[in-house]
């Protein structure tokens, strides 16, 4: 105990005398930033994915984008995030002659990898709802995309609320791999003050403690919010 005792002092001296909280507050901030942007982003293509997937394909257009959507699922499904994240960096970007920082290239790899994945959950979704919902928004009138952007897609998405639930807790999960293109995010924040005394033992376990109280913090809000929509259904 003495032993953990003196880690616990040197990590803590680093974390409050040193301001190592700052960097983990930074770290922290660009976890929650990429993981909500990469969730955002993620549910907008997976909608649009899903969609076309769904779409009756007695057309050639109709083929031609699900074609296009099947491969681009495949591509990043097929693919380690890692591995995306430093093609889009360190080959993409220096093609395009652009510039962006490691979180924006996160941000934005982590939404195109999440849309891949989400659009597989909000196929089934859709699928889910009874057909008869889409039958009875045409009779009245309403076009194909009204019919599902009203009707369809919300009940939709109060049946795979839950799965989105647990998309976002792999994004908060997976940030720790942006190290590799420059950003700062809890890992290497907390390994920045282990680099500090060699001591990586206290930051290690405070660092899944907080990834810990994020993931139960999280789970908590979607049983919230499923309670609400329950609620509202039996209103209804």
């Amino acid at each position: 105990m003495d032993g953990f005792g003196q880690k616990f002092d040197n990590f803590w001296k680093i974390f409050i005398e040193y301001n190592g909280y700052k960097k983990v507050l930074e770290g922290l901030q660009n976890t929650a930033l990429i993981a909500i942007s990469g969730l955002i982003i993620g549910i907008i293509i997976g909608t649009l994915i899903a969609t076309v997937r769904v779409i009756p394909k007695y057309k050639v257009l109709p083929k031609i984008l699900n074609g296009i959507c099947s491969f681009y699922v495949w591509l990043f499904r097929g693919t380690p995030m890692v591995v995306q994240l430093l093609i889009f960096y360190y080959v993409v970007l220096p093609l395009t002659d652009t510039n962006m920082t490691g979180v924006q290239v996160a941000c934005i790899v982590f939404g195109l990898n999440s849309g891949a994945y989400i659009s597989e959950i909000m196929r089934s979704g859709i699928q889910s709802v009874d057909h008869g919902q889409m039958e009875g928004g045409r009779s009245v009138g309403l076009s194909f995309s009204t019919t599902m952007l009203k009707i369809v897609i919300p009940q939709a998405v109060k049946n795979i609320l839950p799965t989105l639930g647990n998309e976002f807790i792999s994004l908060i999960k997976e940030t720790s791999v942006v190290s590799f293109v420059g950003a700062t995010d809890l890992y290497v924040a907390f390994n920045n003050i282990g680099t500090n005394n060699y001591e990586f033992m206290v930051p290690y376990l405070v660092m899944a403690l907080i990834y810990l109280v994020i993931v139960i913090i999280i789970s908590i809000l979607i049983k919230l919010m499923e309670r609400r929509l329950k609620k509202s259904d039996r209103r209804n």
